[in-house]
């Protein structure tokens, strides 16, 4: 993941360097060559996501110029951070820790509970949020018309998809996760991450950003800091962030990050947006 980037690349390979430096362990190599099982570790992840987007950002500036000027940026769940990083929220390093000191509080409240994740497709909201009611677990993702995750305690997970496919929800997936995101058992994250955030300056961003916690713009620094906060144990309002853009007058969305996960998602939304994706140096060829 970014190999090419870092070959290609200058600005992007400053960044990664950057990384090394500011984490004090070499992202590079877990990065480029793995192995696949340290890679997903959310303490490591999630840095690697960070600085993978951004080094993506900052080879389409390298190479596109005036043409790379964006108006609105939006990021799921952690590229939330990444998105606020790219508006000048906060420095590149400044991110990082923030992304870093994320992951590791995530990982351990992982590792406190045992938590588990399921998405469900085809079933509107009402129907998935009644399903959650019923085995006391909670929505963790509006992803996209049709495409819910949920989220809670691993064995009340497995209940509701055994009878979600009992009662005729014939896509129904357990999801290979290290935890329950996006829920209640990611508070003692969500509490020990606001007292980080005590110290860490936020600046208002350059360009309008949204926020995953409620589908809106939000432009304030205490409010981003906030959002950011509520976000750990809230549910992440993807499709209401890609309307939102939309409206505000979002013409083209261009997905930096590994693979074309988003795209799909926009497109499922809506059709007619005209959406590309970037993962390697290659994709800034268009």
């Amino acid at each position: 993941m970014g190999k090419t980037l870092f070959s290609g690349s200058p600005a992007a390979r400053a960044l990664y360097e950057e990384a090394n430096r500011v984490l004090g362990w070499d992202l590079t190599t877990v990065s480029f060559e793995g192995p696949e099982a340290a890679l997903t570790e959310t303490k490591v992840c999630q840095p690697a996501l960070y600085v993978h987007g951004l080094a993506l950002a900052a080879a389409l500036r390298e190479t596109r110029g005036e043409q790379f000027d964006p108006s609105f940026a939006l990021g799921l769940s952690l590229g939330e951070v990444t998105a606020c990083a790219a508006a000048g929220v906060f420095d590149f390093a400044t991110g990082l820790r923030v992304v870093a000191e994320r992951g590791r509080l995530m990982q351990q409240a992982c590792e406190q509970a045992s938590g588990g994740m399921a998405a469900i497709m085809g079933v509107d909201r009402a129907g998935v949020e009644a399903l959650c009611r019923e085995f006391g677990i909670e929505t963790a993702n509006f992803n996209a018309p049709g495409q819910i995750i949920v989220s809670g305690e691993k064995d009340k997970v497995g209940a509701a998809v055994a009878a979600a496919k009992d009662r005729g929800m014939k896509k129904v997936m357990p999801l290979n996760v290290a935890g329950a995101y996006h829920s209640r058992l990611m508070e003692p994250a969500r509490a020990a991450f606001a007292a980080f955030l005590e110290t860490v300056p936020f600046a208002a961003p350059r360009f309008t950003i949204f926020s995953n916690t409620t589908g809106c713009p939000v432009g304030d620094a205490a409010a981003i800091k906030a959002a950011l906060v509520r976000q750990v144990v809230s549910p992440v309002l993807w499709e209401d962030c890609m309307r939102a853009a939309a409206a505000a007058g979002a013409t083209e969305f261009w997905e930096l990050g590994p693979g074309g996960v988003l795209a799909g998602l926009a497109r499922r939304t809506e059709k007619s947006w005209n959406v590309k994706s970037f993962s390697e140096f290659s994709d800034l060829n268009f």
